[in-house]
């Protein structure tokens, strides 16, 4: 079979529009994972019998559980369980934002307790409180040091969105669905959908190389 490159190249406006929802979706949810895991997994790193608990299994139901299934569970059982709602693209959002906070918890506790006890002892012995111990002291060095994981999970999550098919959101997969449906040209529109992929998935993974040279991670 020959590959038509008119059908490539045609079908690539409809593809950059599918990968603007997909940016989308990715930086929205990981935002909101972000912050949801800086919390959790302080808690798991710091907190009380009550709120570890918590924290844990929080973070262990969510990496038990396929991110498909949280989507569904969230665009489909939610709305039957509490009458609310949810449209595609929120769905998709709170899907990528529940699934790599529990992931970003993990990445913040590992590099959190990895900090050496003596610079944590140091601050307290200076009469800092806890809190600026942990803002001043601890977070600087432990950020440097999740910078690689936070990077892979924001390519995992990015993937990810190619998931939010089963749903319908119009993201970079589901266009390509969509136009080879009409003109059946699977080599040339799946060839267009894995090009796109790797120009964003190598976008972040260079952007985070350099940011990791910058700031020297330790």
């Amino acid at each position: 079979m020959q590959f038509e490159w008119s059908a490539f190249w045609g079908a690539l406006p409809h593809l950059l529009e599918g990968a603007r929802q997909t940016i989308l979706i990715a930086a929205a949810g990981l935002a909101g994972g972000l912050a949801i895991g800086v919390v959790v997994g302080l808690l798991r790193a710091f907190g009380n019998t009550l709120l570890g608990a918590l924290a844990v299994a929080y973070v262990e139901f969510i990496r038990g559980t396929p991110i498909v299934v949280q989507v569904m569970f969230i665009y489909f059982a939610l709305p039957m369980l509490a009458d609310i709602r949810i449209d595609p693209l929120m769905a998709a959002i709170l899907s990528i934002m529940i699934n790599a906070g529990a992931y970003i918890a993990e990445i913040v506790r590992g590099s959190v307790i990895s900090v050496s006890r003596g610079l944590k002892e140091a601050g307290l012995a200076l009469g800092l409180p806890f809190w600026k111990v942990v803002v001043h002291v601890v977070g600087p060095i432990a950020f440097r040091r999740m910078i690689p994981a936070l990077g892979n999970q924001c390519v995992i999550s990015l993937k990810d969105t190619s998931l939010f098919i089963v749903i319908g959101v119009g993201e970079l997969t589901r266009q390509g669905q969509e136009i080879m449906a009409t003109n059946f040209r699977a080599v040339e529109i799946w060839s267009a959908v894995a090009l796109i992929y790797l120009v964003l998935t190598g976008t972040v993974s260079l952007a985070l190389k350099l940011a990791e040279r910058r700031m020297r991670i330790l």
